[in-house]
């Protein structure tokens, strides 16, 4: 398989939740690079809007995100 990313990716099993306007939802990011990441729901991605913010609690860190696709409990977003 050719790898078409722009960004290599990392493997990963990090903690995580995106909010937007004031509701925060649970997930854990399977993959990031410097583009995006893949993230895992546990209740589905049918109430996920299509942009909110992701937080990194153990790295500090509030990405902007938007989502690239979708399937019942996985979903890929790209960074802002």
């Amino acid at each position: 398989m050719v790898e078409t990313r722009n960004a290599p990716r990392v493997r990963t099993a990090m903690p995580a939740h995106i909010e937007r306007a004031g509701k925060k939802i649970t997930c854990m990011i399977r993959d990031i690079s410097t583009s995006g990441a893949a993230l895992q729901f546990f209740d589905g991605t049918d109430r996920i809007p299509a942009s909110f913010d992701l937080i990194i609690p153990e790295h500090g860190l509030k990405l902007s995100c938007r989502v690239a696709w979708r399937a019942p409990f996985r979903m890929g977003v790209m960074f802002l």
